[in-house]
């Protein structure tokens, strides 16, 4: 069977990293071998939130391997949004998607997403099946309406690790998020500031090694971050200027 044709698009891969060190290789290689092979240019970019294991450390060996894997380092950690937004400041490509590095999506899939910019500016995975605790799968579901309500998105997996940019989208997003709630802002932003989304199913997959950091004892703060935020977005001036960072858009 025939090898299928790139896509003509070049691509950025961004990986936040925080204690990943038994996923980390696995998920950059399989980033690497799936880009690399599909997209006409690609990159990944891990970004390594502070680490206190050997995360850093074997990404740097892997891009020996690999010149197309770039590591960024944070000394301290500064947070999940805040890998994310310094991940994205550092694409250079007319793509720009996001995953974690927990191993819990087949970044394959991702070839499912592409063909959809062609009617829309970004596209949002949601997972037809959750291998997560009860209770976590309790407080998504909460949280997802509580977004839809208050910001009016329609998607109905907003926490999803699985989403697909255009440039011309990133260079409008300016995220200020440094938390959970960066998934919840890259949505939003994205309706208000007029760009179309469409959504796909995307297979989840149990954790391999390590554990999640979200915790049940997040919720304040993060409903503190929900309120302030929508005041922001709802109210607060817009960007009106794309950024000069990257290539052209990829539409």
């Amino acid at each position: 069977m025939p090898a299928p044709t790139p896509f003509p698009y070049s691509l950025s891969m961004v990986l936040p990293a925080f204690n990943e060190e038994e996923n980390i290789v696995e998920a950059a290689r399989q980033c690497l071998e799936f880009s690399t092979k599909r997209f006409r240019a690609a990159e990944v970019i891990v970004v390594d939130d502070g680490s206190k294991d050997d995360t850093a450390r074997v990404v740097t060996e892997l891009a020996r391997e690999w010149p197309q894997l770039k590591l960024i380092s944070f000394p301290q950690n500064r947070g999940y949004g805040a890998a994310i937004a310094e991940g994205f400041r550092a694409a250079t490509s007319d793509l720009v998607f996001f995953t974690d590095a927990d191993l819990q999506f087949d970044v394959r899939e991702l070839a499912d997403l592409v063909p959809l910019l062609a009617q829309a500016d970004a596209v949002m995975g949601f997972r037809v099946y959750r291998y997560d605790s009860v209770l976590r799968c309790i407080l998504s579901w909460v949280y997802n309406r509580l977004v839809r309500v208050l910001f009016r998105v329609k998607v109905r997996d907003v926490d999803c690790s699985f989403k697909l940019f255009t440039r011309k989208v990133v260079d409008r997003l300016h995220l200020e998020s440094t938390d959970f709630f960066i998934d919840t802002e890259m949505v939003a932003r994205t309706r208000r500031l007029g760009f179309r989304i469409v959504e796909k199913g995307v297979r989840h997959y149990p954790r391999k090694h390590g554990h999640t950091t979200v915790r049940a004892s997040h919720i304040p703060k993060t409903l503190w971050t929900v309120a302030r935020m929508w005041w922001r977005i709802q109210f607060g001036r817009m960007p009106q200027q794309p950024a000069t960072n990257g290539t052209n858009a990829a539409r």
